[in-house]
């Protein structure tokens, strides 16, 4: 093909992906459904009919995607709502993901009639959790739910992913032969301890550097964020460790740690990240063959509602049965357990491996997460409403972050005292700086649209939109997180000198969002939103 035609092609793909993942963020499609379908649409029995048959090649860019995607997993981790659940989670993706692949395993050689070892790694490869799908769900839905459950799903399907490779991994070992019960030992000490170790390690390097070099260039603190994600998978996996685990290690530790311009560092990753999720789905769509998955549609649909009935629910209750988490809660995050696309990506792991090169698998488990994803997928929000899992105090708020993400709005929130001046005023004669514009009034459980004629009363909470400020130059948004130890703790915003002549701009203490003046008190695990510039005179 010429490379001219090449290059148009992909630059043709890219825009067609951009434009559905619009689409996606609109609906509650999930995004995999749609880029597979559209690698399918592009594949050899599609309508451009692409012959793609490289399961070596789409091993190679899958694997590399799926660094930037745990990584940012863990990055986007908010540690202080986390840590409350991180052991039920950290329990879920370890103790859970192997009771989940040992109990599909038993059924696919017992019940199903397969060899032993090919038994085990299809539990293996089935056994981890996608966060996307799940959580692309509950956003276009806008379903809260109780007890932190949006939380422990999320970091359980973050931090499964490397235990469901790890025992991949050992499986195929074991396939090949060469690898006797002590070398199995070995394989699982050194996935986890090089992993965890390197990782940590990484995550102590790095944040020196990001926290006490500043770089000359515009951009250069992001790619050696890049840089260091890279280097967290590459350096354990080149010693036998696990690079997913020290990725999402590093992930997390930096995405909870005061480094410059991390703003931008936000953004690059989404993008990154959204571009990386893409690359896999379309690849993975390309790479099915309708015809070779019509046979496998029968086992698979089988196997995935051993695995939703059965195996997903067992884990789950024996996970989290220790920390007295509530029966309505454990079945929802049991049903919410969705298949998703590092399943495949490892089903390409086991087809290119030169102990197993059956290609059935691929397609057995490619047909397996896509009935998860539209099946099982569908049904999460009226699972959710059916066991009373909905919090109905829904943060009006998150909805209008979503908003001002596609917009040049900016919207705040301000409290209305008893003794505030506006209370009992009409929105008509309070006087608001131009540009600025009330747009709801929230009293007790209730919305309201206001009009000129609307009053304020003492408690209510008014959302005020303006044009937001969008900046060229230096300015720096930093996290400082107060512990037990810290210099600042117990002094108030006056007392305290800012690097760089910052201004605190906002406090965020547990659940709440606090505005200081110079008379604020400084807490413990309080964190503070420090602007600073400095080519800005103060």
């Amino acid at each position: 093909m010429n490379i001219n035609i090449s290059l148009i092609l992909i630059a043709v793909v890219i825009i067609c992906c951009i434009f559905l993942n619009k689409l996606t963020s609109k609906t509650a499609l999930p995004m995999l459904v749609v880029f597979i379908a559209l690698g399918m649409l592009f594949g050899s029995e599609g309508v451009f009919k692409i012959s793609f048959d490289n399961y070596h090649f789409a091993e190679d860019i899958c694997s590399t995607a799926l660094i930037f995607i745990i990584f940012y997993g863990g990055f986007g981790v908010k540690w202080r709502e986390a840590k409350t659940v991180a052991a039920i989670s950290v329990i879920l993706s370890s103790v859970g993901v192997i009771i989940t692949a040992f109990l599909t395993g038993m059924f696919c050689y017992f019940i199903m009639k397969m060899n032993f070892l090919e038994s085990l790694l299809i539990g293996a490869v089935l056994s981890s959790t996608d966060a996307t799908s799940v959580f692309s769900i509950l956003r276009s839905k806008k379903l809260d739910l109780k007890y932190r459950t949006a939380s422990v799903l999320e970091l359980e399907s973050g931090s499964n992913d490397p235990w469901a490779y790890m025992m991949t991994v050992i499986i195929l070992s074991i396939i090949r032969g060469n690898v006797t019960t002590g070398g199995v030992f070995s394989i699982i000490f050194s996935q986890i301890i090089f992993g965890i170790g390197i990782g940590i390690l990484i995550s102590v390097l790095s944040m020196i550097v990001l926290k006490n070099i500043r770089f000359d260039t515009d951009g250069f603190n992001t790619l050696f964020v890049l840089a260091t994600a890279i280097l967290s998978y590459a350096v354990p996996t080149f010693i036998g460790g696990n690079g997913y685990i020290s990725a999402y290690i590093v992930g997390i530790v930096l995405g909870n740690t005061s480094i410059k311009n991390k703003p931008e560092l936000v953004n690059f990753f989404d993008g990154i990240t959204g571009f990386s999720q893409i690359l896999i789905f379309f690849l993975l769509g390309l790479l099915a063959t309708p015809t070779l998955m019509v046979p496998t549609i029968i086992p698979a649909l089988i196997i995935l509602v051993f695995i939703t009935l059965i195996a997903r629910p067992v884990a789950v209750f024996l996970s989290m049965m220790p920390f007295k988490f509530p029966f309505h809660g454990q079945l929802l995050v049991a049903f919410s357990g969705l298949r998703g696309a590092t399943s495949i990506v490892f089903a390409i792991l086991a087809v290119v491996d030169e102990a197993y090169t059956n290609s059935n698998l691929f397609h057995i488990v490619f047909s397996i997460v896509l009935i998860s994803i539209v099946v099982q997928g569908s049904l999460i929000p009226l699972v959710s409403r059916k066991l009373h899992m909905i919090d109905e105090n829904e943060n009006v708020l998150k909805t209008f972050n979503d908003y001002r993400d596609e917009t040049e709005i900016q919207f705040i929130k301000l409290n209305i005292k008893r003794h505030s001046s506006w209370a009992g005023m009409k929105i008509q004669d309070i006087t608001l700086p131009t540009g600025l514009l009330a747009v709801m009034i929230i009293r007790n459980d209730e919305k309201i649209i206001p009009k000129g004629s609307t009053v304020i009363m003492p408690n209510d909470v008014m959302i005020l939109g303006a044009e937001g400020f969008y900046d060229n130059t230096n300015l720096d948004l930093t996290e400082y997180t107060i512990f037990r130890k810290h210099k600042w703790k117990n002094k108030k915003i006056s007392e305290i000198k800012i690097p760089n002549n910052g201004l605190v701009i906002l406090i965020k203490r547990q659940n709440n969002i606090l505005i200081p003046n110079g008379k604020s008190t400084i807490k413990e695990d309080d964190v503070l939103v420090v602007m600073s510039a400095h080519k800005i005179k103060v």
